[in-house]
């Protein structure tokens, strides 16, 4: 495994608060450096164990459009789009940019979804990080490593109320509040767009569902 430093190189750049009604979501579009983030991508692509999970879309078995990883403390399950999962352990890796990202965010996280979308192919569909075992107002922190990509929101009551952000290398988005109650988000796909990878920072609060 590769060596990790204390300080992977957090830049303290500027954060952006998305002006959004039944909202709370900010941007911080350098919170690594490229450099630091390519060296990231790089590691994180060779050492994750991927696997392409089968998901339940509107009553139907699919395979999930990316590859995926749940990583985190021992004994934690979570379930989504039908999947249940279980945790496996941190790396150092890991815990070094979880420490940084919740220095940031001043929230701790107990688990993250590593998603690698391997070409613009790869997606993600409408949908809200909702689930019971995230408790009711969840605090999500998605940190973005590679290609940039379309992140598109809609208000669940108005689809009218729509809107689209940039992830870029490097950037770390702050979803909290009555965000993830009130819309959905997506990824969609994107001609031509290079590799990505993705980690979503949650905690499971709900522990009468790790049975």
């Amino acid at each position: 495994m590769a060596s990790t430093p204390k300080q992977l190189g957090l830049m303290s750049k500027q954060t952006h608060v998305l002006n959004l009604v039944d909202a709370d979501i900010r941007y911080t579009p350098e919170f690594y450096s490229t450099a630091v983030a390519d060296n990231l991508f790089a590691v994180l692509l060779r050492e994750t164990d991927w696997q392409q999970d089968t998901v339940r879309v509107f009553g139907k078995q699919h395979l999930a459009p990316r590859l995926s990883r749940w990583v985190g403390d021992a004994g934690l399950r979570y379930t989504y789009s039908g999947l249940t999962m279980e945790a496996v352990p941190w790396t150092d890796i890991l815990l070094a940019i979880k420490g940084e990202v919740e220095q940031a965010s001043d929230t701790s996280f107990n688990s993250v979804l590593l998603n690698y979308y391997r070409d613009g192919r790869d997606s993600n569909g409408w949908h809200s990080d909702d689930e019971p075992e995230l408790g009711d107002q969840p605090e999500i922190a998605s940190l973005s490593l590679g290609a940039a990509r379309d992140f598109k929101l809609r208000h669940k009551a108005d689809h009218q109320l729509k809107y689209t952000l940039s992830l870029d290398n490097g950037s770390l988005l702050l979803m909290r509040g009555s965000t993830q109650a009130c819309w959905q988000h997506q990824i969609p796909k994107r001609a031509s767009a290079g590799p990505r990878i993705n980690l979503t920072f949650r905690s499971i609060v709900n522990r009468s569902f790790n049975k």
